[in-house]
C-alpha cells in the first residue's frame, strides 16, 4: 500500500480547520474561503487516488472541472454553477472515500498509512454530509433554522461545523433541521458515523490480534 493518504488528510484539515480559522480572523472573505477550501481539497486530495487506475483519471477530470466550476460560481454568483460545483466535489469525495476504504479494510497489517486512511474516511463522511446540507438548504431554503444569512445562501464553514457536530452526536442544537429531508440526512449521518467508529475499532483490533498471532508463529 502506498503512503498516499497523508495528502488527503492535509487537504481535509485545510478545509475543516484552516479555512474556518482564516475566515474567523478575517484573513479571507467568504467567497475566497469557498474557493481556497474546495480547490485545495480537490488539488491536494487527488494524490490519494494515485495507483487507483481508471479512478485516478476520473479524479483528475473531476479536480479540473471542480476547480473551474468553483471559481466561476463565485465570480459569477450563479446558482446553477454553485450546485454543479458542489455536486462535482461530492462525486470526487465519493471516489476518494471508496478508494480509501477499500485499502483500509483489506489486510491484517497495522501501519501508520492505514490508520491515517481510516481517519480520512471519517473526515470525508463529515465533509460529504456538509455538502449535502448546503445543497439542500440552497435548493430548499428553510430546511434548517439557526443559520447565519450567509450560510443559507452559499457554502459556508457553518456547514462543516454542523456536520461534525452531528456525526459525533454532540448535538448542540444551535442549528436545527426542520424538514423531513433535512432530518433524514441528519440522523443518517449520526448513524453512519457511530457505525463506522464501531466497525473501525473492531477491524483494527482484529488486525492487531491477527498480526500478533502471525508474529508468534514465525517466532
Amino acid at each position: 500500500m502506498k503512503n498516499n493518504f497523508s495528502y488527503l488528510l492535509v487537504a481535509l484539515l485545510i478545509l475543516i480547520i484552516g479555512v474556518p480559522i482564516a475566515y474567523d480572523l478575517e484573513l479571507i472573505s467568504l467567497p475566497l474561503s469557498k474557493v481556497l477550501g474546495i480547490s485545495s481539497l480537490l488539488a491536494i486530495g487527488v494524490g490519494s487516488l494515485r495507483g487507483a487506475g481508471r479512478l485516478f483519471h476520473v479524479a483528475i477530470f473531476l479536480v479540473v472541472a471542480g476547480i473551474i466550476l468553483n471559481i466561476l460560481s463565485v465570480a459569477l454568483d450563479n446558482d446553477a454553477l454553485h450546485i454543479i460545483s458542489q455536486l462535482t466535489l461530492f462525486v470526487f469525495l465519493l471516489l476518494a472515500t471508496f478508494n480509501t476504504l477499500r485499502k483500509v479494510a483489506v489486510g491484517n497489517d497495522i501501519s501508520l498509512n492505514r490508520i491515517v486512511g481510516a481517519v480520512c474516511v471519517y473526515l470525508l463522511l463529515g465533509v460529504m454530509w456538509s455538502i449535502a446540507y448546503s445543497v439542500l438548504e440552497y435548493s430548499q431554503p428553510g430546511s434548517f433554522k439557526g443559520l447565519t444569512e450567509l450560510a443559507s445562501t452559499a457554502w459556508n464553514p457553518d456547514w462543516i461545523y454542523f456536520s461534525f457536530v452531528t456525526i459525533t452526536t454532540l448535538g448542540y442544537g444551535d442549528i436545527t433541521p426542520l424538514t423531513q429531508t433535512a432530518r433524514s440526512l441528519t440522523f443518517s449521518e449520526a448513524i453512519v458515523g457511530q457505525f463506522y467508529i464501531a466497525v473501525l475499532v473492531a477491524g483494527l483490533v482484529s488486525a492487531y490480534i491477527s498480526a500478533k498471532q502471525n508474529s508468534s508463529k514465525r517466532d
